[in-house]
């Protein structure tokens, strides 16, 4: 397939509005507190009757500094001794849904997530694996995408080799910005020493796929600058690359309020920088796989997508559309059978629930046949740049000219505008519409327009 990208200035401005990012259909703004624990057991006995792999997702939410831009859940402090109360319920929590779904059901992949995973010390990462082990069934000869999201400023040499023997075989480091006025302005303080020191010793220590996380957007930035951070990283030739677009929203997020207006770069200067993002990394040999990221042709991600195996969830694009995904410790999410459930969001809700031996939910959504007939539509296109409506008719049932005659007919004004190709076999997105996909996706989304919901812009 034709993985390449076009950037066309005046179809992004035109297009250039806010939608969601379709980690998931029905996105998780739908998700409600009608959903109990019975509802979840319920999904679960479903999801061990289809049977198939297992994905974890562990969130560590402690962090000792604040990146004013960070939009996570988290929680700040310097004291390690704070998050032992929080895996003492981590463990049991592990025990509970560990119990409830069937243990020869093996775990493909395992994510430790944040907050910064690292802020954990050797002895208390070992238990948590030890646990997951106990209750879970994880592989044990390396095969498995085991990753761990790290702050490169609270790791050295030692934790990444501890790591590699925990069984992690993936790493991604959060890096954002190398320029120190950028740096200062959003309070991460990080050398390039510290950042490949890191990438040295992960390669060394045998991970199999390395990715950098940057942002553009942030104050201060120019595309100078951030052309200077990203020349510099990829002199060392990561694997993959996460470059997502700073979304400034001083009104829900508490830390961003830290962050000076004035600082800003304007639109003009977003979208110059992500013309240069695009440019400097075709020309070094990335395929462009969809939603901020990009990776080396011969890694699993661009694999999968000219393969037509790829998938995307809570975490991002994955490798595995055949996994249940269980969401474990606070905030977290996941996708069990025909549901997404979430957890509680703050660590005294989480103390009550665990304390009374109580799955710790908070939300969750129930999809009908509606809800999974559109998110196998947006997620193939969303994945692969293209749909054929014959696997869709035969597995749903349905004429898709038919069912989706309004949306079809919405798409003719992208396809005017060359974001798109329609025949009667399928759609099929140009190079000029990949960077708007989600304005595509859109066009498929039933709940789109029945509340007022905020999300980040598509560029």
């Amino acid at each position: 397939m034709d993985q390449s990208v076009k950037f066309d200035l005046d179809l992004i401005n035109r297009y250039d509005k806010s939608g969601p990012r379709y980690t998931s259909y029905p996105t998780a703004l739908e998700l409600h507190d009608g959903f109990s624990e019975q509802d979840y057991k319920q999904q679960i006995a479903l999801s061990n009757a289809r049977g198939g792999p297992l994905s974890l997702y562990f969130h560590i939410p402690f962090c000792d500094t604040v990146c004013y831009y960070c939009a996570c859940n988290k929680i700040i402090t310097k004291n390690r001794e704070h998050a032992e109360p929080y895996l003492a319920n981590l463990f049991k929590e592990v025990a509970l849904q560990g119990a409830l779904f069937d243990n020869k059901r093996i775990v493909n992949q395992l994510h430790w997530g944040g907050g910064t995973p690292t802020f954990l010390d050797y002895e208390q990462m070992s238990r948590l694996m030890s646990a997951t082990r106990e209750h879970f069934n994880l592989k044990d000869d390396d095969s498995g995408e085991y990753s761990i999201e790290i702050d490169p400023r609270a790791t050295d040499d030692h934790t990444i080799k501890q790591l590699r023997e925990l069984g992690f075989n993936r790493i991604s480091l959060g890096v954002q910005d190398f320029d120190p006025a950028v740096q200062q302005a959003v309070n991460r303080i990080q050398s390039e020493a510290q950042t490949f020191a890191v990438l040295e010793a992960a390669r060394k220590e045998g991970f199999r796929s390395t990715s950098i996380d940057l942002i553009y957007g942030l104050p201060l930035q120019t595309v100078s600058s951030f052309a200077q951070t990203l020349d510099k990283i990829l002199s060392v030739a990561p694997d993959r690359f996460s470059i997502f677009n700073y979304a400034h929203l001083p009104a829900r997020f508490k830390t961003q309020r830290q962050i000076n207006e004035a600082d800003m770069p304007s639109a003009e200067v977003k979208l110059d920088i992500l013309q240069m993002i695009m440019q400097r990394l075709q020309d070094a040999g990335y395929i462009y796989i969809g939603m901020d990221h990009f990776a080396l042709p011969d890694d699993e991600l661009a694999i999968a997508q000219r393969e037509n195996k790829l998938y995307r969830n809570f975490q991002g694009y994955s490798t595995h559309s055949d996994c249940d995904l269980i969401g474990l410790g606070i905030t977290s999410i996941g996708r069990v059978a025909d549901s997404y459930v979430q957890n509680v969001k703050d660590l005294a809700a989480y103390d009550v629930r665990i304390a009374k031996g109580e799955l710790p939910i908070f939300k969750g959504f129930v999809l009908n046949d509606d809800d999974r007939l559109r998110r196998a539509v947006i997620t193939q296109l969303i994945c692969h740049f293209s749909l054929s409506f014959t696997p869709i008719e035969q597995q749903y049932n349905i004429q898709f000219k038919d069912y989706f005659a309004q949306e079809l007919n919405a798409l003719q004004a992208m396809q005017m505008d060359g974001l798109l190709s329609m025949d009667d076999k399928g759609i099929y997105v140009l190079t000029a519409g990949r960077l708007l996909i989600r304005n595509i996706c859109m066009c498929f989304d039933r709940y789109l327009n029945t509340k007022k919901q905020q999300f980040s812009k598509v560029i």
